[in-house]
């Protein structure tokens, strides 16, 4: 079916009918296209589930584009982000283009799926503006950083997870579960993978998260665990270019108070409870176990 989705996406983009919005979305990297697998998975393979999966594809194509302006990230998936090589506006352009299109696709589905897959991308851009508001000082709040990886992240997987159920009338409650807790795993283990991989293996600087000015779920829990002196060190880097003994240090106190350790287990624990909502079905558990191993 991911052959079926390519296709669909191709032609969508195409019918936009501009020429450079196409020939900027074909440098773009595809990723894992978790998404669109998911729906595969769940709703089988038909017309109506590949276009799906093609709609909700442009809509996270279209928030990395609006994040890698936010973040004045320089590469994507180790290639040059299209802000990088074109400029902000093209990329916040490109970004609408892909919206927008997705968006007047969606007509074709039931009324609630519709409205399941906008809402999220309602609740996807919050997402965004907290995660800015949450950049602007040390958050060490656990309860406010889950909910912005919540919107953020995890409505979107959570919605096509639903999406699917409906479209081959399962029930869509337990895949929407599954899809929460699966998108939350996802993107905890990607707060680890920027601390413990290289940049090589990331595509992008490591311990960027920290340097950019987020405060993960590992950075949290070793505050939590440090005294006041270190805490305050901490507060300190947060937000500046690390030089090698700071990120040593880091990397040292985490090892020291078991933070990413913690972290890893907190995945663990949502990734369960996602395997619960679907242990009727060998494939999804597989994702699951899979996303948890992954070492990029």
């Amino acid at each position: 079916m991911i052959e079926r989705v390519e296709q669909e996406i191709q032609r969508l983009v195409k019918e936009v009918g501009y020429e450079k919005a196409y020939e900027l979305f074909e440098k773009l990297s595809g990723g894992k296209r978790l998404r669109a697998r998911l729906i595969e998975k769940i709703s089988g393979e038909n017309e109506k589930s590949a276009l799906l999966a093609a709609i909700v594809e442009l809509i996270h194509a279209a928030s990395l584009l609006h994040d890698d302006v936010i973040d004045d990230a320089e590469l994507r998936r180790g290639k040059p982000s299209v802000n990088a090589t074109e400029g902000s506006k093209v990329a916040v352009m490109l970004g609408d283009i892909l919206y927008s299109k997705a968006f007047s696709e969606l007509v074709e589905f039931d009324k609630t799926i519709a409205k399941t897959i906008s809402s999220s991308v309602t609740a996807l851009s919050v997402g965004e503006m907290l995660d800015v508001e949450l950049a602007k000082s040390f958050n060490a709040d656990e309860k406010k950083y889950m909910h912005m990886l919540y919107l953020k992240t995890a409505t979107l997987i959570e919605a096509a997870a639903a999406c699917a159920a409906m479209l081959s009338g399962k029930e869509s409650k337990r895949y929407a579960l599954f899809g929460k807790n699966l998108g939350l795993s996802f993107q905890i283990i990607d707060d680890i993978l920027d601390i413990t991989a290289d940049e090589k293996t990331l595509g992008k600087p490591a311990m960027n998260d920290f340097t950019e000015g987020k405060v993960t779920l590992p950075y949290i829990y070793l505050f939590e665990s440090l005294d006041d002196e270190a805490k305050a060190k901490l507060i300190k880097l947060h937000g500046k270019k690390l030089e090698p003994h700071e990120v040593e240090w880091i990397k040292t106190q985490m090892e020291k108070h078991g933070s990413i350790a913690k972290a890893y287990r907190y995945a663990q624990t949502l990734s369960e409870e996602a395997k619960k909502a679907v242990e009727d079905e060998a494939e999804l558990v597989a994702i699951l176990d899979k996303m948890l191993q992954r070492s990029y």
